[in-house]
């Protein structure tokens, strides 16, 4: 596909293949999304069908094989592209400099029908050869303009050159447009170019993502020996060796040693997680100092990280509604255009009979190629793929383009509570005892609360990291808590209820306490002897720090936010007022959330819902836009829109920032694409010459044409460079200045890779992670940046270069 004309062209050609339901083709990345019915249809008929309409497809079950295929056909075609054009420039320039200054000095038009015959007929061959294909199926793209245009420029010039008394009987000076048509040639090439290294930075989101799995593994057999293989060979159920600064190859769950480990790379959160023995581990994410072995449990393509890539890769490659329009402009562009150039011609032939022949041909000429619909075709696409590239690198997973049009009309967000403000699990405020002197009984409670299994006896246990003494008669009460004995003393762990069945006295002091406690959403545990209570304990879900705040920031963007959730009143109440909000419903079930927002849908709000859990999924459902956070449950993470992977609620304002931003830049570059062809064509076409006597020249409209796309992709670009609002924090500024990137070259293979990496790991105050493909070292430094010529000696040794990126 060489424009948008083309890919309406293959849109149409796969939605009328019998059995296709769907097909939405990307011109910015060159792929086709494709819904099928298997009984009627199939990738091969699909690929003849598109090689009649003269294209072709890559086609096949392996998705690795197709991309690796395609990266390589798109590398090739760079190759020649570049080489094409730096040659079109070499032999354009003196023709330009003749047009320009030397057209009457002997021989000038020999010379530049010399040097532009190979520009026009050889280096620009593919412009002709493309619009003979399309002619042949009875249809027109841009290289039919550039080929009309360039083809009737040079056979004007040449008949004018072999024949020029032809014109000068007539009384007409015979000029010759071997420049026109050669730098038109040349700018167009450079112009496709651009935009073809521009197209290729747009997915460096994915590129960075693919490479952050590594393409070995070390595996432990059940002789406890270790071995290096293929990623591709390791199965379900291995046990995997994990080094310090090593990659992470797969999802698993660690068997043996503990480590703190980068989780930035997929949640965006710079601040490494402790991991020890039960804890998951996810493919791509870092070790850091300590060493460990992890049983593999998700492989291939059922990781988190390849699950990301192709959330990722599949929304780039969806449509906004926006776009549609733009395919039914770009399907009749072209041969609209084509009519317009000629009628151009026609006028000026009849309405100017002294020059109107040669200045009718070169409006001609000029419309032809200042009509250009490419810009049109990447204005969408390659906003998209940059919008949702930069989500992804901050850990924000955008489901499709159209979620991202949805998210910039969002004026109510719903929270849920557990889970998407609070952390979701139950930990101790404190615990509070009847005597000063009392906590030295806390061994006797952590030891009875580590014999039981209850959640809430966990997170006392986790809260006292207490020395375990011996405890006899353990006995769990159902629905009340548990009892042990210890120094022939009997001791209660549990609720109230087991304090008043027991007859245990609890005084003024704790009872009051306990009262005031529980009024703030948390829940009671009383701990006591056969007497008398010795002490409480509160227990609640935490707020999450990130998420206190957001209720502000969400006002400042002109949205209301409530919360929605099932738990009782006093604790949503609490979160409520710590995240500063006077909204909420509680107590709700999932019938009663979707009541809730079926009700602010009919006031003509547009909701948000964010949630997390099972209970959610209705919810999301009937929301406009869903976001559920990555920690929850799978089934809220399929019916959403939006996933954060990191679970932190201060992302859903960057979240409908980043969509705001991406929609502003598509609709930028539709104006500047549309206004471009508005204004362009008739000054192509000589309105102007009437009023001021001013003709375009064709070569400043093939510099505009070239130019317009690569201003429309260069625009999208500079979506990479937007600062989402919580990615300043102080941490992250102290890790951008502590880590760093680095480009290596000279590494073939992985031992290349792991040479590199154990030669800069040798650095004192420096810890490196190294890829080959990208080929990157990112390091961070313990403490001052090591200069560049000491990395630089550190390698020269192994025959390795790096170089600031």
């Amino acid at each position: 596909m060489s424009c948008a004309a083309c890919a309406a062209r293959v849109d149409k050609t796969l939605n009328g293949q019998p059995g296709v339901r769907t097909a939405s083709v990307n011109y910015a990345a060159s792929t086709a999304t494709v819904e099928y019915d298997t009984a009627q249809c199939s990738p091969e008929q699909l690929k003849a069908a598109l090689q009649a309409a003269g294209y072709d497809l890559l086609v096949g079950d392996d998705r690795k094989l197709l991309e690796d295929r395609a990266e390589q056909a798109h590398d090739e075609k760079y190759r020649r592209l570049r080489q094409r054009t730096v040659w079109a420039i070499i032999l354009t320039l003196p023709v330009a400099v003749i047009g320009m200054f030397f057209m009457h000095t002997p021989y000038a038009d020999l010379i530049s029908w010399a040097l532009s015959t190979p520009v026009v007929l050889w280096l620009g061959r593919d412009f002709h050869r493309n619009a003979w294909r399309q002619l042949r199926h009875g249809t027109a793209n841009m290289d039919t303009l550039v080929s009309n245009s360039t083809l009737i420029a040079y056979v004007f010039s040449l008949f004018n050159m072999l024949f020029p008394e032809f014109w000068t009987a007539r009384g007409v000076e015979p000029h010759v447009y071997f420049e026109a048509a050669s730098v038109i040639i040349a700018f167009i090439l450079l112009g496709r170019l651009l935009e073809e290294r521009a197209k290729g930075n747009t997915s460096t989101a994915i590129r960075k993502l693919m490479g952050l799995q590594p393409r070995t593994v070390t595996i432990v057999d059940d002789r406890g020996e270790t071995h290096e293989i293929s990623i591709d060979n390791l199965q379900r159920g291995q046990t995997v060796s994990v080094r310090p600064g090593e990659r992470i190859a797969v999802d698993g769950t660690i068997v043996s040693g503990s480590s703190y480990v980068d989780e930035s790379m997929l949640s965006g959160e710079p601040a490494p997680v402790a991991k020890r023995e039960g804890a998951h581990v996810f493919a791509g994410t870092i070790n850091q100092r300590g060493a460990f072995r992890f049983r593999a449990e998700k492989v291939g393509a059922d990781t988190v990280l390849a699950h990301i890539i192709r959330m990722v890769q599949d929304a780039q490659g969806s449509k906004a509604p926006v776009q549609r329009l733009v395919d039914r402009i770009a399907a009749i562009f072209v041969p609209a255009i084509i009519g317009i150039a000629l009628l151009s011609f026609a006028l000026w032939w009849v309405l100017a009979p002294s020059d109107g022949f040669t200045h009718g041909l070169l409006a001609l000429v000029t419309v032809l190629i200042i009509a250009c619909p490419c810009a049109l075709g990447l204005a969408t696409p390659t906003a998209i793929m940059v919008g949702i590239g930069k989500a992804a690198e901050h850990g924000i997973l955008i489901k499709d383009a159209e979620s991202l049009e949805t998210a910039r009309k969002i004026d109510t967000v719903v929270l849920d509570k557990t889970g998407t403000l609070t952390e979701g699990h139950p930990i101790v405020s404190g615990i509070f005892w009847e005597e000063d002197g009392a906590a030295n009984l806390s061994d006797i409670l952590y030891s009875i609360e580590k014999r039981s299994e209850h959640p809430l006896a966990e997170a006392i246990v986790k809260h006292i990291q207490g020395r375990e003494v011996p405890i006899t008669g353990f006995k769990s009460i159902t629905g009340w808590g548990v009892k042990g004995c210890h120094g022939g003393k009997t001791y209660f762990v549990g609720n109230r209820r087991l304090i008043d069945e027991h007859h245990i006295s609890v005084s003024q002091r704790l009872n009051e306490m306990a009262d005031w406690m529980n009024k703030t959403g948390a829940t009671i545990v009383y701990f006591a002897n056969e007497k008398e209570v010795l002490a409480v304990m509160p227990i609640g879900d935490r707020i999450k720090e990130t998420a206190i705040g957001i209720v502000a920031e969400l006002d400042e963007m002109g949205i209301k936010a409530c919360i929605l959730s099932g738990d009782s009143s006093y604790a949503v109440g609490n979160v409520a007022t710590a995240i500063g909000t006077f909204y909420y419903q509680a107590e709700a079930t999932p019938k009663d959330k979707v009541a809730f927002i079926e009700k602010l849908q009919r006031a003509g709000r547009k909701v948000a819902m964010v949630g997390d859990g099972i209970n959610d999924s209705a919810a999301l459902a009937q929301a406009d836009l869903s976001i559920a956070m990555g920690r929850g449950s799978d089934i809220a993470m399929d019916v959403a829109q939006m996933t954060i992977i990191s679970s932190d609620p201060s992302k859903i304002p960057d979240a409908i920032r980043l969509s705001a931003r991406t929609v502003r830049t598509i609709r930028q570059n539709l104006f500047w694409a549309f206004i471009y062809n508005i204004i362009g064509i008739p000054i192509a076409a000589g309105a102007l010459y009437p009023l001021c006597g001013f003709l375009l020249n064709p070569m400043i409209a093939g510099a505009a044409m070239a130019m317009s796309s690569v201003c429309v992709v260069t625009n999208s670009l500079r979506l990479k460079r937007v600062r989402l609002q919580h990615e300043e924090t102080e941490i992250s500024k102290f890790y951008a200045k502590m880590k760093k990137e680095y480009k290596v070259e000279g590494m073939m293979c992985d031992h290349c890779r792991a040479h590199v990496e154990k030669a800069l790991n040798n650095i004192k105050g420096v810890n490196a992670i190294v890829t080959l493909d990208p080929p990157v070292a990112v390091i961070e430094y313990s403490g001052d940046v090591i200069p560049l010529e000491e990395l630089q000696a550190a390698l020269a040794g192994e025959g390795y270069k790096i170089s600031e990126m």
